[in-house]
């Protein structure tokens, strides 16, 4: 048996430490599994090597529900099938719909006999299952009402802060400064021939470690400061 705590932001700028300490307060024996992506793709990597690797009498434990999926039936889909494999869900926010809830009632019944009450049990447990389907759209309902709210009250406080005459953002004109690009613009100035170095661009965006598009940025603005 293994035990994961699945973890997942949205955007890298997002803290996952959060998700991380609940899981582990409730599971310090938990192997964390992290991920950023954008809510624009399903490409979730880890997620997918996590639910293909999943098997029965594994333990996967995520924060809520809306770590698991975005989409309430995508959600369902992925419940299920891990269900039917044996993997038992946990999820901390919503208790009422770990998947031992609905194996516990399933064995509290009337159990398998090989004979015509198997047809019964086995309504019952498809009974269950969509007695799940609904509890748990009804929690990723309530998880994107949430969202929403936040993202609502978030644009009416700029609405009222712009309203009120104060600086929202970035003033523009003004560029981001930050303690990593105050490096890279170091060593552009230091190693760059085009300042006081011996070294050409290749040269120094392997030495400074940093992307092409941001080495041309702050060389641009390097030359515009001169």
């Amino acid at each position: 048996m293994c035990m994961y705590g699945y973890a997942r932001i949205s955007t890298a700028k997002q803290s996952i430490d959060r998700q991380i300490r609940n899981i582990k307060k409730e599971y310090p024996e938990a192997t964390i599994i992290q991920e950023a992506y954008t809510g624009t793709t399903t490409d979730r990597k880890e997620w997918n090597k996590l639910f293909s690797k999943a098997k029965s009498k594994d333990v996967i434990i995520f924060d809520s529900v809306s770590r698991m999926s975005r989409n309430a039936e995508e959600g369902f889909k992925a419940y299920e099938e891990l269900y039917n494999r044996g993997v038992e869900l946990v999820f901390l926010k919503e208790p009422q719909i770990n998947t031992s809830t609905y194996r516990r009632a399933l064995e509290a019944a009337i159990p398998m006999t090989g004979s015509k009450v198997d047809f019964i049990l086995e309504g019952v447990n498809k009974f269950l299952m969509e007695l799940a389907k609904e509890q748990i759209i009804l929690a990723f309902q309530q998880a994107e009402k949430e969202v929403a709210d936040l993202h609502q009250r978030t644009k009416e406080g700029l609405i009222t802060a712009k309203l009120n005459g104060k600086r929202v953002g970035t003033e523009k004109g003004r560029k981001l400064t930050t303690k990593k690009g105050e490096k890279v613009k170091e060593a552009i100035l230091k190693y760059s021939k085009d300042f006081n170095g011996t070294l050409d661009d290749v040269e120094v965006m392997k030495l400074a470690s940093v992307a092409r598009n941001t080495f041309y940025k702050y060389k641009k603005e390097l030359k515009e400061g001169q």
